[in-house]
């Protein structure tokens, strides 16, 4: 599956299906009740957007940073 952005190149996915599930459990875990908490205010919502950001990743199947880098796990 392919996404296409106005303006960019096609989004192939690059992440496979253990890459994706372990995404998919940092989330949940990240943005439930379990998540971590931090005195430090920003540290806790650092962990709530990289929660999202796992929780995107995951179903969508694309990581830019893996794009960016050149890692293909999508045969993993």
């Amino acid at each position: 599956m392919e996404f296409k952005m106005k303006g960019c190149e096609k989004m192939k996915q690059n992440l496979g299906k253990t890459d994706r599930v372990l995404r998919f459990a940092l989330a949940f875990w990240w943005l439930g009740p379990w998540a971590p908490k931090y005195g430090i205010e920003w540290v806790n919502w650092a962990i709530f957007i990289i929660g999202w950001i796992a929780l995107a990743e995951s179903f969508l199947g694309y990581c830019w940073l893996h794009n960016l880098l050149g890692i293909d796990s999508k045969s993993q």
